[in-house]
């Protein structure tokens, strides 16, 4: 088979303008918002439209996304990409401080350490990314997070620090 007998591939990605929803967010506590996020009060930011995750739960200290790999996320050695795992992971992580957050408050990622235990393929099934708060705090927040196969075998996890801020 040569290329030219491969049939092409092609992703469509369409977004919203992201600046009248993330200008909420000095008004809203961190949880209304991310809610808002989940029930379709705000569009998803560009990049979950980019890789194709969507807010499944939130709860105070908690936020789940869930992901259908394909090949569009695939690496050159034909497996998703680590960078999918951890956008996800630094997702739910950011989003669950978010939502322990007073209305004025934003955060911004520290660091993150991801492990990565298994690999993801487009057949894994859908991925669920669930971030949870270990500490949340006035100036740091800490919070970690469970990456999650279709047959729910973990596939990556990863603790992060978050700095928190005053909104200008």
């Amino acid at each position: 088979m040569t290329d030219t007998d491969v049939p092409a591939r092609s992703l469509t990605v369409e977004w919203d303008d992201p600046a009248p929803a993330a200008a909420q967010i000095p008004s809203l506590t961190g949880l209304d918002y991310i809610k808002g996020l989940a029930d379709g009060t705000f569009p998803p930011p560009p990049i979950a439209k980019l890789m194709g995750f969507t807010v499944a739960e939130v709860e105070q200290g908690r936020v789940v996304f869930e992901c259908e790999p394909g090949e569009q996320h695939y690496n050159p050695i034909g497996t998703v990409h680590g960078g999918l795992a951890c956008t996800l992971l630094d997702s739910a992580i950011g989003c669950a401080a978010q939502t322990t957050l007073q209305q004025g408050q934003g955060y911004t990622s520290i660091d993150i350490t991801v492990s990565y235990l298994r690999p993801i393929l487009a057949s894994s099934g859908t991925l669920r990314c669930e971030g949870v708060v270990t500490k949340p705090g006035s100036r740091v927040a800490f919070a970690e997070g469970r990456l999650t196969d279709g047959a729910g075998r973990l596939v990556a996890t990863a603790t992060s620090s978050l700095l928190v801020f005053a909104m200008q």
